[in-house]
């Protein structure tokens, strides 16, 4: 690129902090794992640098696994201006029974995109002392799902989540294309929200947040149709057979105010809602 990536000005702000925005709708904590002497601006994350410089995407990931808190982490890298939430979540939902969860798309395994427990980080540790720098040399030694494209494009139909920028004409290229999407989005037919799940809820689905995209005039019923779509072991315990509303001992609390279970209550893009047991709600 003849510049770092990571501070490329993207919508007004460097390319890393528009990441970290994005991430941060998800995951209450985010680590960026740095080269040792790399300069960086001021950012709402952990910081966590390489040992060793030069040592390529097998040290990133063990450096960022050793400091995060969580034991199922999303790895992805700074040039991902286009990532899809709703792909991110879906990602970590598959984690349950897994090591890994990894997407191929392009006919490539894309292993900075992917789910990581932090369980993992001894196998990559010794993928460094033996000199193997491609993570995809730790697929085969722990538990590994891969996601095929037909399931990502469910999701992400484009691919647009992969999309990275390696020259300054991808640069120029993602900006154009952003610019795009911007003016679009501005006469889109869809939001987008999050719905947080807790107590039986969390057990069942085994995860904690879910992204959605949802139709302009999304209502509640809606959000309960998609997320029993994406999560179908929801539906009996926590959504209704119909899979427009809740089962009775389940409740709906929409950004933290107000508890509804009215399905027809229209969802505002950006709306944080929170499925709980009842006896749990007050």
């Amino acid at each position: 690129m003849g510049q770092p990536k990571a501070l490329l000005m993207f919508e007004s702000e460097p390319l890393i902090a528009h990441v970290i925005r994005a991430l941060r709708q998800l995951f209450s904590e985010i680590v960026v794992v740095a080269a040792p002497d790399q300069e960086l601006p001021s950012l709402p994350a952990k910081l966590a640098r390489d040992d060793v410089a030069y040592q390529g995407p097998v040290s990133g990931i063990y450096h960022g696994l050793n400091a995060s808190a969580s034991p199922i982490n999303f790895v992805g890298p700074c040039d991902m201006p286009f990532l899809s939430l709703p792909l991110v979540s879906y990602l970590v939902s598959q984690s349950a029974e897994y090591d890994v969860v990894v997407p191929e798309w392009g006919g490539r395994l894309q292993p900075l995109f992917a789910v990581y427990r932090s369980t993992v980080a001894p196998y990559l540790a010794e993928q460094l002392r033996r000199g193997e720098l491609r993570p995809i040399f730790l697929f085969d030694k722990v538990r590994t799902r891969k996601i095929d494209e037909q399931e990502i494009r469910r999701i992400d139909p484009g691919g647009l989540s992969f999309f990275n920028m390696n020259t300054p004409a991808d640069y120029e290229a993602a900006l154009q294309r952003w610019r795009h999407l911007s003016t679009s989005a501005s006469h889109a037919a869809s939001i987008h929200c999050t719905v947080e799940l807790l107590g039986v809820a969390r057990l069942r689905a085994k995860a904690k947040k879910v992204a959605l995209e949802l139709p302009r005039d999304a209502t509640l019923g809606q959000v309960f149709l998609a997320l029993a779509e994406r999560l179908p072991e929801l539906v009996g315990p926590v959504i209704t057979p119909a899979k427009n509303a809740l089962v009775d001992g389940q409740a709906c609390n929409i950004n933290g105010t107000d508890f509804v279970r009215d399905f027809r209550a229209p969802i505002q893009s950006g709306d944080r809602i929170f499925i709980l047991s009842a006896d749990a709600g007050g």
